[in-house]
């Protein structure tokens, strides 16, 4: 059974820690420092627990992105008859098995506070001072809670520029495309970050029009070339219209479609627009003003090492600090602000962090790309493993993609980890795990072992590969 809330007098109670977010930034800090003894309480707008990554965010995300891979599976295997009722499925109709999931993650995390006794309070939180924070419910003032320390875990929503009306039934953003209600044919995505591609990479699965609009010169410039490379073509040959170096002008909306004008004249018209330009961090109305700390442009917070804020007792993770907003990384950076909060030394800062996008099929990477190793004048070699040469992936007809690795050649260090195809996710932590571990070259793939056929296989693949070039 959960502990009884300590209320002092009234609706007043006392913690140790308050904690703003129940997402994975807030849980992570929320466990940490109740395993450190502190009494905790965390505070969360939504009536249910799990932040914007179990509501609107990764969970339904992937949960709809399953269920379209498994719909192109299904029509790409020829022991199966060709259906076509699924083309005139409404998003509502794909996400009914995500909001399964969604209900199972508020349920297992609902669990997980009351084992380690957090206090649990929903309603909108307004920092008084440094030690004081209201909750209020939409009657007005529901608690108040004082505190030695906080962490805000607030997370981001997506951003909303100025001219488009996120209230009209054909303009959507990354959360409102949840609720589609109604058949599309064409859909304009604006913005080509992770998630303007994963969106891509849906919708075009559901045999959809996609023109997705890039403001950049190539898409995720970040990754390494050649998986960008392999992204963009998988994209354009799947039907995606990728239109690079553009930038909206204004937005006509319309009973039953929107135009699009660009700055560089075209215009592009749609069922609909799902923008997907930035996100901002959620700190407005929190009170911020009343202890002295101000966000950026964005709405984001600026922290130390220790996700310490400006003001000394009051620490900030995961998306509300910006970078990297990656559930990932956001449940270690409260993990690691919870262990400063509770006076541990030597508590190393989020930094060493795997990427997972979810595209069709996903990328993933781990280390430097052959750009920063060129740039940095190291000595590298490359390996490559084609997943359509795998017996384990001939079996399951996922023969799309690759796994890339960057080595030292002299020392065989292995360097970057980086994977384009069907769990792509998952085979970047084997990289991951020897990068990091005792063993960190690429002969630990050849005098290992591993079963057959798996996809782990290309490690092995594309360590031959790759030293068969040394000589």
């Amino acid at each position: 059974m959960p502990r009884k809330k300590e209320v002092v007098s009234g609706n007043f109670a006392k913690y140790d820690a308050v904690v703003l977010g129940s997402g994975p930034a807030g849980e992570g800090a929320a466990m940490k420092l109740a395993k450190s003894g502190k009494r905790v309480a965390i505070v969360d707008i939504r009536e249910q627990l799990g932040g914007n990554c179990t509501h609107v965010g990764t969970i339904p995300s992937k949960a709809l992105r399953q269920t379209v891979s498994s719909i192109i599976r299904y029509q790409r295997d020829p022991m199966f008859k060709k259906v076509g009722d699924w083309k005139q499925f409404t998003m509502k109709q794909v996400l009914r098995n995500a909001h399964k999931v969604i209900q199972q993650q508020v349920d297992t995390h609902s669990r997980f506070y009351d084992r380690n006794n957090i206090d649990v309070f929903h309603g909108r939180a307004y920092i008084q001072d440094k030690n004081t924070v209201l909750i209020f419910s939409d009657d007005g003032i529901k608690e108040t809670l004082s505190f030695q320390q906080m962490v805000i875990a607030t997370g981001s929503r997506p951003y909303h520029p100025q001219g488009l009306d996120f209230n009209h039934s054909r303009v959507f953003d990354s959360d409102k495309i949840l609720d589609l209600d109604y058949p599309i044919h064409k859909i304009i995505i604006y913005g080509a970050g992770v998630i303007g591609c994963e969106y891509a990479s849906i919708f075009i699965g559901l045999d959809h029009k996609v023109d997705l609009i890039n403001t950049q010169h190539q898409l995720l410039s970040y990754l390494d070339d050649e998986i960008a490379d392999a992204l963009s073509y998988h994209l354009r040959e799947q039907g995606v219209l990728i239109r690079h170096n553009e930038q909206i002008d204004r937005l006509e909306t319309f009973d039953d479609h929107v135009v699009m004008h660009l700055l560089s004249g075209k215009k592009i018209k749609a069922d609909a627009i799902l923008w997907c330009n930035g996100r901002s961090g959620n700190t407005d109305g929190l009170g911020l003003e009343n202890v002295g700390i101000k966000p950026n442009s964005r709405g984001q917070l600026a922290v130390n090492e220790q996700y310490q804020t400006e003001v000394d007792n009051i620490y900030a993770a995961g998306d509300v600090i910006g970078w990297p907003s990656l559930a990932s990384a956001a449940y270690d950076q409260g993990r690691c602000a919870g262990s400063n909060m509770s006076g541990e030394i030597g508590v190393k800062p989020v930094t060493d962090i795997p990427t997972g996008i979810y595209t069709i099929p996903e990328i993933s990477f781990f280390g430097k790309t052959e750009s920063q190793l060129t740039e940095e004048k190291i000595p590298y070699e490359v390996g490559q493993a084609s997943f359509r040469h795998l017996a384990r992936a001939q079996i399951t007809g996922d023969t799309v993609g690759e796994l890339k690795l960057l080595f030292h050649r002299d020392t065989l260090e292995l360097l970057g980890v980086h994977c384009f195809g069907n769990n792509a996710a998952e085979i970047v932590h084997i990289g991951q795990a020897v990068m990091q571990g005792g063993r960190n070259t690429i002969k630990y793939f050849v005098e290992t072992t591993f079963n057959y056929p798996t996809m782990a296989e290309a490690y092995r693949v594309a360590t031959l590969n790759g030293m068969n070039r040394l000589f």
